[in-house]
């Protein structure tokens, strides 16, 4: 049996650790590999679901090995973590002689080429977004500060490192791979891509009875005769929240049946304050956090879904896991165009892309609405088969551990 040492700074008790780190391990361990997690976690959320974490690896072989995510302070902290990051994956390696380490983004990346420089174990890099840029994009790196710009120097000097060092290369997107094959340096590169996907057996609108939604409704405390825009996920950060009410607003004047359902985690508060500001009735927003297994369940209940991202030049690199669970559901989306989203939206049929955050955009949008509500469930959902499902990018990851390890 192969042994693979995944390591991410991401914590497996994250929602995305849930949804895009554990699905995979599980679906390969299954095709005969052993996996090893090293990962970073926020101790209260480790607290909270840590033991469901840690039945679901064991249930399926996977060692799992967790540290404490540091937060202070802000630039020594991180430089930390990684020592205890280095000295744990040295420590591992030696106990189990990988065949592989799988990194997830570049912190996790200076580890496995340390290893493979030290050991010449075989180095996956699966970059998951342009990191260092990403930095910059969100203010946590100011370039005008000295400090800041010689760590985007450090890590970008680092990104050329782990692409030209790696013996696999996954992006999440064919806009990020097109990017980098631009440059001179990178053109003979070999650059899988795979982007987020989907449980599509669990977000499956064919999983729930039509007749049930209504009363599920009911309970919620929605009438049969009103619409329902969803937005999944975090709130701000990378998503326009602001932006995405004024369209709500603006869509409301036209047709006042909508009611906005946001599925977060977040602070209800906070979402219900932003509305506020934005002019919207409390009245209009619902704000409840369901958890995984049951949110496919409130998910099949709206009509349509909405998410703007900031596009900055880091988000080409970037894969909304939203998106295709929501069209697993058969939900189509109004959203702008980052990574492969518009391409794969415009391809499909499966919603509408906000070219512009302005008044004549929402406005060329919300007059399509009507003809956007009565696209094909059935067709979106074949479309999410197409690029989302779950066990194709499990079965890619399997093609490229086989060719890295030589089977």
């Amino acid at each position: 049996m192969k042994k693979v040492l995944y390591i991410t700074y991401d914590g497996l008790t994250d929602p995305l650790g849930q949804s895009q780190i554990i699905p995979y391990l599980q679906g390969l361990t299954k095709q005969g590999y052993q996996f090893t997690i090293l990962s970073f976690e926020k101790k209260e959320r480790y607290h909270k679901e840590g033991g469901l974490i840690k039945q679901i690896t064991d249930e399926a072989g996977i060692f799992w090995n967790p540290l404490f995510f540091s937060k202070n302070p802000p630039i020594l902290s991180k430089i930390y973590d990684r020592w205890k990051m280095r000295k744990m994956a040295k420590k591992l390696h030696r106990q189990y002689k990988f065949d592989l380490i799988h990194c997830r983004s570049y912190i996790a990346a200076e580890i496995g080429l340390y290893l493979k420089k030290k050991t010449r174990v075989k180095f996956l890099f699966d970059m998951r977004g342009f990191w260092a840029d990403e930095k910059v994009d969100n203010g946590q790196w100011d370039l005008k500060n000295p400090l800041f710009k010689k760590i985007y120097r450090h890590y970008k000097k680092k990104e050329k490192e782990f692409l030209l060092h790696a013996d696999a290369i996954v992006s999440l997107t064919e806009a990020a791979k097109n990017e980098l094959l631009k440059k001179q340096e990178y053109k003979s590169l070999d650059i899988d891509v795979i982007p987020c996907c989907a449980d599509l057996t669990l977000f499956n609108y064919e999983n729930f009875d039509l007749n049930s939604d209504g009363a599920f409704k009911k309970q919620l405390g929605i009438s049969s005769d009103q619409k329902i825009i969803a937005y999944l996920g975090s709130v701000g950060g990378w998503y326009m929240t602001h932006e995405m009410f004024l369209f709500y607003k603006q869509l409301l004047e036209k047709y006042p049946s909508f009611i906005m359902l946001f599925l977060t985690k977040d602070d209800p508060s906070k979402v219900l304050q932003e509305a506020e500001a934005a002019g919207i009735p409390g009245k209009k927003i619902m704000v409840m956090y369901a958890e995984r297994k049951v949110l496919p369940k409130y998910l099949d209940i709206c009509d349509c879904s909405i998410f703007f991202i900031r596009p900055t030049y880091s988000k080409m690199a970037s894969s909304p896991t939203k998106h295709a669970e929501l069209m697993g559901m058969g939900i189509p989306v109004i959203c702008n165009d980052i990574g492969d989203t518009g391409t794969i939206i415009n391809k499909t049929n499966s919603g509408l892309i906000v070219e512009k955050f302005t008044e004549q955009e929402y406005d060329k949008i919300i007059n399509q609405v009507p003809g956007f509500l009565k696209l094909d469930k059935k067709q979106i959902r074949k479309a999410a088969l197409q690029h989302f499902d779950l066990s194709d990018g499990i079965a890619k990851y399997l093609q490229i551990y086989n060719r890295v390890i030589g089977i």
